[in-house]
């Protein structure tokens, strides 16, 4: 397994702060994460700008401790001496992942993130109280093992079947067309159930409905259960709908 690598982007508002900064990054290298900070990896003489561009591109993760002054200075752009020039260097992020920058609020009140991490999910370390379950997340999140895997999708329990839409005037007229081309082709009095189903192309449940609404409606009469007669009204409906060519 990869360890994964942090760098710590701060502001050294006060040696509390570069002090919890130190505690925090400690921590996440006994939690198995190289995390990486200033205090350890910048000397005297080191170029800053070289050093915050070159390990904003090594690391797996960017971790932008937010203060007030934090804040104020990214919003601000300003730069030139010691960690404000790092601040700067922080535009380079718009050339990274998206998913790279893991904003972490410190401050209880004021604006709680600089403007280009407005959009992003942070995590509040602002509550001494809160420290573990906010710590325990992060190391999650760098060691992308979440507390809650999603569930894969199983199968419905409930199986889908088409519907048949219910019994129509339109599904009337296409049987009884059916009927009066069977019954034109015959000199018999009777027409065969079984034909009927087989030309209609539709199921035998809807064949069944249609064919119980056309003798409701006196078009049809069934004889037996295989043959049925065409009636005189159902030879007008024929010809006031025009299925007589």
């Amino acid at each position: 397994m990869s360890i994964p690598k942090a760098f710590i982007s701060y502001s050294h508002d006060s040696t509390e702060h570069k002090k919890w900064v130190l505690d925090l990054a400690t921590s996440l290298r006994s939690s198995g994460v190289d995390a990486v900070i200033d205090q350890w990896d910048l000397r005297p003489g080191d170029d800053l700008a070289h050093f915050m561009e070159t390990q904003l591109t090594a690391a797996d993760r960017v971790l932008m401790v937010c203060t007030d002054k934090y804040v104020e200075k990214a919003n601000a752009g300003i730069g030139g001496v010691g960690y404000e020039k790092m601040i700067v260097t922080a535009g380079a992020l718009a050339r990274i992942d998206s998913n790279k920058v893991i904003p972490i609020v410190r401050q209880v009140a004021g604006a709680k993130l600089p403007t280009f991490l407005k959009t992003k999910l942070y995590l509040d370390f602002s509550r001494p109280e809160q420290f573990e379950f906010a710590f325990d997340e992060l190391v999650r999140t760098l060691h992308n093992a979440p507390l809650y895997e999603k569930p894969p999708i199983t199968k419905s329990p409930f199986p889908v079947t088409p519907r048949p839409a219910a019994p129509t005037n339109d599904g009337i007229k296409e049987l009884m067309f059916i009927v009066i081309r069977d019954f034109e082709s015959t000199t018999g009095e009777y027409l065969g159930y079984q034909s009927l189903v087989s030309k209609m192309g539709i199921s035998r449940v809807m064949i069944d409905l249609l064919f119980a609404e056309a003798v409701g409606m006196g078009l049809l009469n069934s004889v037996t259960h295989d043959f049925y007669q065409l009636t005189n009204s159902g030879k007008k409906y024929a010809i006031e709908n025009a299925l007589i060519k």
